[in-house]
């Protein structure tokens, strides 16, 4: 009984570490990439619908903050049981914050409240009881506007074709990894022990809140200096 013991405590700190130094590596190599995220294409406007699709399929991932609140909204999605409309709601917003940016409409601190979005996120895997599933799908949905009007950028100025393209390369992905995280969450969680997926799930929004946290506190200082210099 105490080896068995000893070895489980062993394990649960072997992963534990593995989950950090995994984590750790991963924030260091995104968040110094994650300046490209405004220009998948390097700054160049996408010029047709391969040129727009790609740079739609690769705005969300190569944007880590964007990427670490599409997986938050997928694993909040699977505690939910009609979670598939939080996913829905969050991708559906972001089109429209992509044509609030190409209509020209201001939307101050956007990257702040991006970065915001992901530290809420974080905060609601780490709650026992979150809230109902409508008020997440609004809180999605505002989000999404928000991560939206950032993909703007990159398109800003591009013709029809590339413009649908991009729209359309922005919104696969974005489902994709929503789902696939919201669909693989559920499985393991019908295949383990329900309170210990909650754990996991619980401990992925520490790690999302420590991300969100990050990016926000980043964004806090570049938004607050330029206004203390002036």
């Amino acid at each position: 009984m105490p080896q068995q013991l000893l070895r489980s405590i062993s394990l649960r700190t072997f992963n534990l570490t593995r989950v950090l130094q995994l984590t750790t590596v991963l924030l260091m190599l995104f968040i110094s990439t994650s300046a490209l995220a405004h220009h998948p294409m390097g700054g160049k406007t996408p010029s047709n619908f391969v040129e727009g699709f790609l740079s739609g399929v690769a705005h969300p991932v190569i944007g880590f903050d964007h990427f670490a609140f599409i997986v938050a909204v997928g694993l909040l999605a699977a505690t939910k049981r009609q979670g598939i409309l939080i996913a829905i709601a969050f991708v559906l917003s972001a089109m429209v914050g992509t044509g609030l940016h190409l209509m020209g409409v201001s939307l101050l601190g956007a990257e702040l409240l991006i970065s915001g979005s992901v530290l809420l996120f974080g905060i609601l895997l780490v709650l026992k009881d979150s809230p109902n599933t409508l008020l997440i799908m609004a809180l999605a949905a505002l989000a999404g506007m928000c991560h939206g009007y950032a993909y703007g950028e990159a398109i800003f100025g591009a013709s029809m074709v590339p413009l649908l393209a991009y729209l359309l390369g922005f919104t696969v992905i974005q489902m994709g990894i929503t789902t696939s995280v919201m669909m693989l969450s559920q499985s393991l969680s019908q295949r383990k022990d329900a309170s210990q997926m909650s754990f996991k799930i619980r401990f992925a929004g520490f790690v999302l809140c420590g991300i969100g946290a990050a990016f926000f506190s980043s964004q806090l200082i570049d938004t607050i200096l330029p206004t203390l210099n002036n």
